[in-house]
């Protein structure tokens, strides 16, 4: 059976940054939406069942009986049965048992954060991460319809995943030998000793940025290393600059409508799989992909290290082009 899960975070695209910057909001309204648009392509495209995570707005309940009103709806849809805490574990919870039920892709609505859950869960089940939240380096800014078409063709088993998909590197941070969490796109060292409302968004209080990759098009943390260096997710390796008070300097987006002026201190490339040891500066934090998660003592070591063990990520365009080239599209 073709199948697809769909894990939609009402909490993302709401956070702090909001009120001291100016990300852009993308209610649950249309989150629902959008999951229309996800059900009504893949089903035309051969999807026959369709996993949705239960969530405190029932967005995967309102996008079914919307469809069903206007008697389009042609697939089986089915609701994860599972809690709902309204919290990270929710989406944790979720890409584990489409994962056991063997779903052919998972299509993701939410930011870095989102995505960053998803990857302490997912094993080999290709992700398809649409942008719905604050910073969105790794999600894509794709149409809820191709969304749907491109989980259909990479859910079709006609397809070897090998050819439109590609593990995604992470940074992964251990103390005292064991692994304490991961990041996909960055992972900062902030002076701020509580975990708090979780985002960060100021930078007086960051004395380090590791970074997966680093371009002049992201926007986030990540963009500090970008407008200086560059390095794509297909390279290997990964990034390491200390912040301050420095004669080298660029102006960066670290926030939606947020450029600020950032001394660059140091730099280091590190290569994939081997360990950085660093010796936390000050009493803290270290924000993964934009969110406070753990908390730093001064003097302890940790290491940081770069790896190839993220997400399969789909190439939206390889797997489109692929599809057209082999005839995926055509009605016979």
């Amino acid at each position: 059976m073709k199948t697809i899960g769909i894990i939609a975070n009402p909490a993302s695209g709401k956070d702090i940054r909001r009120l001291v910057a100016h990300a852009t909001v993308i209610d649950n309204y249309e989150k629902v939406n959008i999951v229309e648009r996800i059900i009504a392509a893949a089903q035309e495209f051969g999807v026959e069942k369709i996993y949705i995570m239960p969530d405190t707005y029932e967005i995967g309940y309102k996008a079914v009986n919307n469809l069903c009103y206007l008697n389009q709806l042609k697939t089986d849809v089915e609701i994860l049965k599972m809690p709902v805490t309204a919290s990270f574990k929710d989406t944790f919870v979720a890409t584990q048992k489409m994962g056991e039920l063997k779903v052919g892709c998972i299509v993701s609505l939410g930011g870095d954060g989102t995505n960053r859950v998803i990857a302490k869960a997912i094993n080999e089940t290709p992700l398809l991460p649409i942008s719905t939240g604050t910073n969105n380096v790794y999600p894509l800014m794709l149409e809820g319809t191709i969304a749907g078409i491109v989980a259909a063709v990479v859910a079709s088993g006609k397809f070897d995943r090998e050819i439109f998909c590609k593990k995604d590197k992470r940074i992964e941070i251990y103390r005292e030998g064991q692994l304490v969490d991961i990041a996909l796109i960055d992972a900062v060292v902030s002076k701020e000793k509580f975990i708090g409302t979780r985002a960060i968004w100021n930078i007086s209080t960051i004395t380090d940025i590791f970074v997966t990759r680093a371009h002049p098009k992201n926007i986030g943390f990540s963009s500090i290393v970008g407008y200086k260096y560059t390095l794509s997710e297909e390279e290997e390796g990964g990034i390491w600059v200390e912040i301050g008070e420095s004669p080298e300097r660029v102006l960066a987006p670290v926030a939606p409508g947020v450029v600020e002026e950032v001394g660059i201190k140091e730099f280091k490339k590190i290569d994939n799989d081997v360990d950085y040891v660093y010796e936390v500066k000050d009493t803290g934090t270290i924000a993964l992909d934009g969110e406070r998660e753990i908390i730093v003592k001064k003097g302890e070591t940790l290491i940081f290290r770069i790896s190839r063990k993220g997400p399969c990520r789909v190439n939206v365009t390889k797997t489109l082009e692929i599809a057209q080239q082999k005839g995926f599209f055509e009605k016979r």
